[in-house]
């Protein structure tokens, strides 16, 4: 036995790492489990479709106005125009009505479009005055592109301006237009708290509990009374 010495592991450090081991097997379960609760979770708010501002598509070089549409000047001198992203959130998926032909004119704030879903709709309004060129097909087609794609294949007519540099101050652009969109999202938070008690009480679905978060195109489910005050309190001009 020469050449062999024995520790007793309570003399030395020993104990110390037992402990430690202890209670790493202890802490593991634990762990596993909260990491099992906060995968349900994020399982749970990607199900759902959670509306914050950090998903909104807010494209820098656009014009964004007031009743959430947009305008685009090409180097043509046509401007495109459509909806915002953050309303299509609102709303979810809807069928557009195009109200106005080419060759027709329109004037800033003239009623220019319908979005319609299971019977209940919205009123769209031009957001610049001009000579209707083209309105877009494919959103008939395919409605659906309308969300998806709302500044690029999504558009909804091409309008040859007649007022552009008169009509564009007060609406935003590029950081002033992330921050609006921002503060409309809070603006709508407020609007679903006031009328959810109003018409329909007891809903919480447009929430989510923990932190009250919104969830995506909540709008959809609610009744015709609340497209009709969101209206007027978003997009009427």
């Amino acid at each position: 036995m020469d050449g062999f010495s024995y520790n007793n592991i309570f003399d030395t450090k020993g104990i110390e790492y037992l402990v430690i081991i202890a209670f790493l097997l202890l802490l593991i379960p634990f762990w596993l489990a909260l990491n099992r609760q906060v995968t349900i979770k994020e399982q749970i708010r990607k199900a759902l479709g959670v509306l914050s501002a950090s998903i909104l598509k807010v494209p820098q070089g656009i014009y964004y106005f007031k009743n959430h549409t947009w305008a685009y000047l090409e180097k043509s001198g046509v401007a495109k125009v459509g909806l915002d992203d953050l309303l299509l959130h609102i709303t979810g998926e809807v069928n557009i009505r195009q109200l106005k032909n080419p060759g027709e004119t329109i004037s800033k704030g003239e009623l220019l479009a319908e979005v319609d879903q299971s019977g209940k709709s919205l009123q769209v309004f031009s957001p610049i005055s001009g000579t209707i060129l083209n309105s877009n097909p494919v959103i008939n087609e395919n409605h659906v592109i309308l969300n998806e794609d709302p500044y690029g294949k999504g558009w909804i007519y091409d309008i040859k301006p007649t007022n552009w540099i008169t009509e564009i101050p007060g609406c935003y652009l590029a950081e002033e237009a992330t921050a609006w969109l921002k503060k409309e999202l809070d603006r709508y938070k407020d609007f679903l708290s006031l009328n959810l008690a109003k018409y329909s009480p007891g809903t919480s679905f447009a929430t989510l509990q923990d932190g009250g978060e919104l969830i995506d195109n909540s709008l959809s489910e609610l009744p015709n009374e609340m497209w009709q005050d969101f209206q007027k309190e978003f997009l009427n001009p």
